[in-house]
């Protein structure tokens, strides 16, 4: 199950530093593209056996004062919507503000989880008075310090005992889920419906599916697959920044439940920030995408049109360019077949398993042709390799000295890995360990 936990409450009480501490990263920023402001405030975490996912809200808020009370408002009923468990983080150096208040009235509202996390208590004198904060009615309180990191193993020992292991009432079988992802306006509302045409009878909505992601079986042209949609935001009155957190947030949601993301970009806009974001969320939760970009009957071609558009767009996602890129129209229905049938390519690429004797077949010609690079004098040497059994393609090296394999002999190994099996969409996880 895909779990999302969000980080919220007023600024300055540490949200940032908390979501740091969680994720393990130094700063929140994740994806090294420049601009992708959206994305530093979306990481994953592991503990108690769990991977999850974190958002933090607190980079969305106007820096307005009069304004606060409000933005706060949004973001923190976004939250609500789209997380499984929810952290309201206050600050025990200032004690209960007004602002405090406002968000625990609306958080004594909800049906889910909601964890009280009292941050800077670093000292005994701060732990006591973190008691006061029982009073905003939320239960339990969590005395933590995102700064050294006290406390911050038992909330997550509460928050990741709060996920519930079950994500359908009925079984659903074992096909490919695919999820049709990307920024408002670029056409995902207009695909969905071309694909689905007005023959409704093919479609099969499944009860009981998590309750912010619409599950559709699709069986038509010898393809069998659930479509997860992500296509229908809500009307919101003057929306501005917070439609693009909620389409993130949503697109979340929509990859870690899906085995494949047609990610859409507009051909008339280009390639985007909000785009990059979105598909570095793909990799890094491992999982098959297609690159579609629709609306390709507005744009004036030549015969270098489509070439020109590939080399840009695999220049904006390097170093993983091993993608499939389809020019679409959902208006003229132009290869939506064919992008249904890559994403069921894609799948299967996902799952494939090399055998091991080929595998080392491979390794062997690898090393004859460009052995690692000896390091301080010291030679590398790779013994035998392996699938691991995991649900995305992962391979393991053993070999006598793997601290010294740097990241350009990785990346030899992969390239060389999918010319010689196809992986194309798939991201894949190269692991050296000791003999």
């Amino acid at each position: 199950m895909a779990n999302i936990v969000a980080i919220v409450g007023r600024p300055n009480v540490g949200k940032s530093t908390l979501f740091n501490r969680i994720t393990q990263t130094r700063q929140a920023i994740v994806h090294e593209s420049s601009g992708v402001t959206r994305d530093r405030h979306y990481g994953k975490a592991f503990w108690n056996g769990y991977e999850f996912s974190m958002i933090d809200t607190g980079g969305y808020i106007t820096d307005s004062e009069d304004v606060f009370e409000e933005e706060i408002r949004k973001q923190i009923t976004l939250a609500i919507e789209e997380a499984d468990v929810i952290i309201f983080a206050v600050d025990v150096e200032s004690g209960i503000t007004d602002l405090d208040k406002t968000v625990a009235g609306i958080l004594r509202k909800v049906k889910k989880p909601v964890f009280l996390a009292v941050n800077k208590a670093d000292n005994n004198k701060r732990f006591m008075e973190a008691n006061e904060f029982y009073s905003l009615g939320l239960g339990d309180i969590y005395p933590v310090s995102a700064m050294n990191g006290t406390g911050t193993g038992e909330l997550l020992d509460a928050v990741t005992g709060a996920f519930e292991k079950a994500i359908f009432d009925e079984e659903i079988p074992d096909i490919p889920k695919f999820a049709v992802v990307g920024r408002p306006n670029v056409g995902k509302s207009s695909f969905i419906n071309a694909m689905l045409g007005e023959d409704r009878n093919i479609v099969t909505p499944i009860s009981g599916t998590t309750r912010d992601s619409i599950h559709t079986r699709y069986q038509k042209f010898g393809l069998d697959f659930f479509l997860i949609d992500t296509a229908g935001l809500r009307k919101r009155g003057k929306v501005s920044e917070d439609v693009e957190f909620y389409s993130t947030m949503r697109s979340i949601r929509a990859i870690e439940n899906s085995d494949v993301c047609l990610l859409m970009i507009d051909a008339v806009e280009g390639v985007t920030a909000q785009d990059i974001t979105i598909f570095g969320n793909i990799q890094r939760n491992r999982k098959g995408v297609v690159l579609l970009v629709n609306k390709w009957d507005l744009i004036e071609k030549d015969t270098h049109s489509v070439k020109t558009f590939t080399k840009e767009i695999q220049e904006r996602i390097a170093p993983y360019t091993d993608v499939p890129i389809l020019f679409t129209s959902a208006l003229t229905k132009q290869r939506v077949l064919k992008a249904l049938e890559t994403a069921v390519e894609v799948y299967n690429n996902r799952i494939q398993k090399i055998p091991t004797h080929k595998l080392n077949d491979l390794l062997q010609e690898m090393i004859e042709a460009y052995p690692p690079p000896a390091i301080k004098g010291k030679f590398i040497k790779i013994k035998y390799a392996t699938q691991l059994p995991n649900q995305t393609p992962s391979f393991a090296f053993f070999c006598n000295l793997p601290q010294y394999i740097k990241e350009p002999y990785k990346r030899y190994i992969e390239n060389k890995i999918r010319e010689n099996f196809n992986f194309t969409g798939v991201p894949i996880q190269i692991f050296f360990r000791e003999k």
